[in-house]
C-alpha cells in the first residue's frame, strides 16, 4: 500500500478533522482499541450481505420462473424480469470487496499500522460508490441512498479522528554498534601519509 496522502485523503482530512468537532482523547483511544474487532465484524456481515443480495436475486428468478411454468401453458419466456441487473451485479461486487477490505484492514489495525488505517479508507470510499449504485437498485432507492450518504460521513468522521493514531512517524536514526563507531584517541600517532 502506499502511504502518501491523496489530495481527497488531505480534503477529507481537512473537513473531518479541522473543520469538524474534535472527538476527546479517551474516545479515539477507546475506539483504536476495539477497531480490529469491528473491522472484522463489518467485514463478516458485509461478506453475508452480499451472499444475500445475491440470493435474494437468485431466489427470486426461481420463484417467479416456477410461477410462470406453474400458471401458464408455455411458460413466461423472456416476459418476466430478470433480478441480476448489471446494478445488482455492481452492488454485489461493492458489498464483497468491502467486506475484503475489512478483513485485511484488521492485522494493521491490531498492530496499529497505517497501511489498516488505509484498508478501512478504501471500504468507506466504495460505501460512497455502493450508495451511488442503491439509486439504481431495488426499491426505496433515495431512502437507502441517503442512508448511505450519512453513513459513510459518519464513517469518515470517526476515520479521520482517529487518524493520527495511525500515520507513520519516522524514527530517529539508530545508534551506530561500537565497533563501528569511529574511535578518537588523544595520544595516538596518526599513520604516515605516503
Amino acid at each position: 500500500m502506499a502511504t502518501r496522502k491523496s489530495n481527497l485523503e488531505i480534503k477529507l482530512n481537512e473537513l473531518f478533522v479541522r473543520n469538524a468537532p474534535k472527538m476527546p482523547r479517551a474516545g479515539k483511544k477507546a475506539l483504536v482499541a476495539w477497531m480490529p474487532i469491528i473491522s472484522l465484524i463489518v467485514g463478516m456481515v458485509s461478506l453475508m450481505s452480499a451472499w444475500g443480495l445475491w440470493h435474494w436475486a437468485h431466489a427470486t428468478d426461481n420463484m417467479i420462473s416456477g410461477v410462470c411454468n406453474a400458471y401458464s401453458v408455455s411458460g413466461c419466456g423472456n416476459i418476466a424480469p430478470s433480478r441480476f441487473s448489471a446494478w445488482l451485479w455492481l452492488g454485489v461486487i461493492f458489498v464483497a470487496t468491502e467486506g475484503i477490505l475489512y478483513l485485511l484492514a484488521y492485522p494493521g489495525l491490531r498492530n496499529r499500522r497505517k497501511e489498516g488505517w488505509d484498508y478501512l479508507y478504501y471500504g468507506a470510499l466504495l460505501n460512497v460508490a455502493y450508495a451511488l449504485v442503491s439509486l439504481f437498485t431495488g426499491y426505496n432507492k433515495l431512502g437507502r441512498f441517503l442512508g448511505g450518504l450519512i453513513g459513510s460521513a459518519l464513517g469518515f468522521y470517526l476515520l479521520f479522528q482517529i487518524r493520527s493514531m495511525y500515520v507513520i512517524r519516522r524514527r530517529a536514526a539508530a545508534p551506530l554498534p561500537k565497533d563501528t563507531q569511529p574511535t578518537e584517541h588523544k595520544n595516538e600517532i596518526p599513520p604516515a601519509r605516503k
